[in-house]
């Protein structure tokens, strides 16, 4: 296994968003190499951090940079579970959650993963290592459900031609690699969308994302997450693709919303009032330097939300 490297993004921003409390209970839901995590540990005295990952090979890395820390805990976790930890733990509310739902360069690096379309590896792109495969999705699910998730989740034109294609080479033999999808990919396209950046890109993410059942988790952790903050307790998210995003605008748009009588009430009678308020008005991004050093930053939106 190689080293597990991921550069936390916008650290310093993400950090100066949770308005850490020495004193406080924080939740990282997206440990990775543990670099975000860190940087919450070293502010904190008499405070606790859980820190989860889905990913094995996260947990192993995160777990021995943060060994050093007597306030973290690591723990292997969906996120979306993050209720079961806590109660685990005997922990009612929390004073920050961060999720970071970027892929890491761990797993896009590491060839073996099958999340990259640059080099030829087994269909896998299982963050936890286990259950549906990619290859799974490829091979059995129908041509309908294949270019349903490929149009909703890659937001990709030539769903149904990609759908169409995958279908008709698996009768000749099983698609097992990484390049043997990515040629077919482009094989589906016009010569003038191959030009287009790298033809691959949107259907591996939809995979991905199905794989992973990425934006179900999402939802599910979005809900758990802000039932769980205490009063004045932050929430800070990263999000890299245009369905994560907004989602979680949404969401935060949702919870910031108060009285929903229609505009011509002369009262409200709905007594409803803000639960949170958001700090983000419009996503934090990438500095130039940051983009200079870490490329993968810089589809990166930071939104912040504080429960009230």
């Amino acid at each position: 296994m190689s080293e597990f490297s991921h550069l936390p993004v916008m650290p310093e921003k993400c950090i100066n968003g949770l308005a850490i409390k020495p004193d406080g209970i924080y939740f990282d839901g997206t440990a990775g190499g543990g670099g975000h995590s860190e940087l919450i540990a070293m502010r904190l005295t008499t405070g606790k951090l859980i820190s989860t990952d889905k990913d094995p090979d996260a947990i192993k890395a995160a777990g021995a940079r943060l060994s050093k820390y007597s306030c973290s805990e690591v723990v292997e976790s969906d996120f979306a579970d993050m209720d079961k930890v806590l109660d685990a733990r005997g922990i009612d509310k929390v004073d920050g959650i961060l999720l970071d739902l970027g892929v890491s360069s761990h797993q896009l690096d590491t060839a073996e993963r099958g999340f990259s379309y640059h080099e030829d590896a087994p269909l896998d792109m299982r963050m936890s290592q286990k259950g549906l495969s990619a290859a799974d999705i490829v091979n059995t699910w129908s041509r309908e459900d294949l270019a349903g998730i490929i149009r909703d989740y890659g937001e990709e034109r030539f769903a149904m031609s990609i759908a169409n294609k995958i279908v008709k080479e698996r009768e000749k033999a099983p698609i097992e690699t990484t390049l043997q999808l990515a040629e077919l990919i482009a094989a589906s396209m016009p010569a003038a969308a191959r030009r287009d950046g790298n033809p691959a890109k949107r259907t591996f993410q939809a995979i991905r994302i199905a794989v992973n059942a990425e934006l179900d988790k999402l939802s599910e952790a979005l809900d758990k997450g802000f039932e769980r903050l205490a009063p004045g307790g932050r929430f800070v998210i990263l999000t890299f693709q245009s369905l994560e995003d907004r989602m979680v605008k949404q969401r935060f748009a949702a919870w910031a919303k108060g009285c929903i009588c229609p505009p011509d009430f002369p009262v409200c009678v709905c007594g409803r009032t803000p639960e949170a308020k958001i700090i983000t008005k419009k996503p934090e991004e990438a500095s130039k330097e940051e983009l200079e050093q870490n490329r993968r930053s810089r589809s990166a939106k930071l939104r912040i939300a504080e429960k009230l």
